[in-house]
């Protein structure tokens, strides 16, 4: 698995996800959001999410402040 989110589009989208997911989602909620919109599958956003954990972007139930601003650099890559 692919953990360089400079690299990794669905890294990228599932960060993004977790911004702007709902004040009452949880992390899994967006994972299985993904997953029902066939991003990636159940098990793999299971991976994702615990890479983005060791990566310092996403803490037990949120995003850290650098998982903010990479979020932030995110979006606005996709608004191009």
């Amino acid at each position: 698995m692919d953990l360089d989110i400079e690299e990794n589009i669905e890294l990228r989208v599932l960060l993004l996800g977790i911004y702007k997911r709902a004040d009452d989602e949880t992390l899994m909620h967006v994972v299985k959001t993904m997953d029902n919109s066939r991003v990636f599958s159940l098990k793999q956003g299971k991976q994702y999410l615990k890479g983005l954990r060791s990566l310092g972007y996403v803490s037990d139930d949120g995003l850290t402040m650098i998982g903010i601003e990479k979020a932030k650099e995110i979006e606005l890559e996709f608004k191009l």
